[in-house]
């Protein structure tokens, strides 16, 4: 995990936040051992903004990857930051199974499976 955190710090120094100010990275890893790394990107229109962890995705999905085993996100706050719900909802039909992992600069982390953050997610198998 310590690779994967390492990545999406990384990542998070291309965030793009002049708004906010809030820069976060992500970095999903594909089954087939492939990391995706993503920044947020904010827009002065505040409704088109996307979290580091949907670009991360998008990325993966562009390159042909669907199935992701684990995901960082780290951002510079006291607090450990979660995938927002937007985020949670798009790794849910992606990634399942993964293991969440949240850290800070500070170098403090925490590990949840997905299923914990979002229990009773809605997904394909909802639809009927």
């Amino acid at each position: 995990m310590n690779d994967l955190v390492a990545a999406a710090t990384e990542a998070r120094g291309r965030a793009f936040a002049p708004y906010s100010k809030f820069r976060v990275g992500a970095a999903l890893l594909a089954e087939d051992g492939t990391v995706f790394t993503g920044c947020n990107v904010e827009s002065a229109s505040y409704g088109l903004t996307i979290c580091a962890e949907r670009v991360a995705l998008v990325k993966g999905i562009s390159e042909g990857r669907t199935r992701f085993t684990a995901v960082a996100v780290v951002a510079d706050t006291e607090r450990l930051t979660p995938p927002c719900g937007a985020c949670r909802q798009l790794l849910w039909e992606f990634a399942p199974d993964a293991t969440v992992t949240l850290a800070n600069l500070a170098g403090q982390t925490a590990h949840y499976a997905m299923r914990e953050l979002l229990p009773h997610g809605f997904d394909a198998g909802s639809l009927g």
